[in-house]
């Protein structure tokens, strides 16, 4: 059970150190534009080593900002759960850590899912369409990494959820 609890919780904090800098970082992608290299993230783009911030407000930016941000605050708060699964409260009995952990593991799994699907299809069907010589760089790759991250931290965390409750055995609750 401790070991598939420290499974999940090493996947975790890496999943959320990946979320936060992929969420932080303007290589979502890199494009030419005019025969200068340019790159741009959710916050800003630069051209020619000079950044700007994205001032639009555009509908699938702040969708896949927005779900950036609630996968990286509900993998924190199973961090912050799955931490405490090691710890024996009494007063928690029947509140059972490890699946509560579980469970916010893959509620962010769902929203990275959700951001990384809404960027890729916007950026696929139109801003694709848009640069000739463009491709999706390091910090994009980094989201769908942390999606699988978070997923596994959630299946180790649902493990040790199943290894607990038969240990306990089949009594009514």
């Amino acid at each position: 059970m401790y070991s598939f609890m420290g499974g999940g919780l090493f996947c975790a904090i890496v999943g959320n150190i990946l979320l936060v800098v992929s969420t932080a970082t303007d290589y979502w992608m890199q494009y030419r534009i005019s025969g200068k290299y340019a790159h741009q993230g959710l916050w800003r783009y630069c051209v020619s080593n000079k950044c700007y911030m994205q001032t639009d407000s555009i509908a699938y930016w702040n969708a896949t900002r927005a779900f950036m941000i609630l996968s990286a605050m509900s993998c924190f708060t199973g961090i912050i759960t799955g931490s405490m699964s090691f710890a024996h409260f009494y007063s928690f009995e029947r509140f059972n850590r490890s699946f509560a952990a579980g469970v916010m593991f893959f509620v962010s799994t769902f929203f990275v899912l959700l951001g990384m699907a809404i960027y890729t299809g916007v950026t696929v069907n139109f801003l694709g369409k848009r640069f000739g010589d463009w491709r999706f760089s390091w910090s994009y790759i980094l989201g769908w990494v942390a999606m699988l991250m978070t997923f596994f931290a959630g299946i180790f965390y649902i493990c040790a959820y199943r290894m607990c409750d038969c240990r306990r055995g089949n009594r009514p609750r």
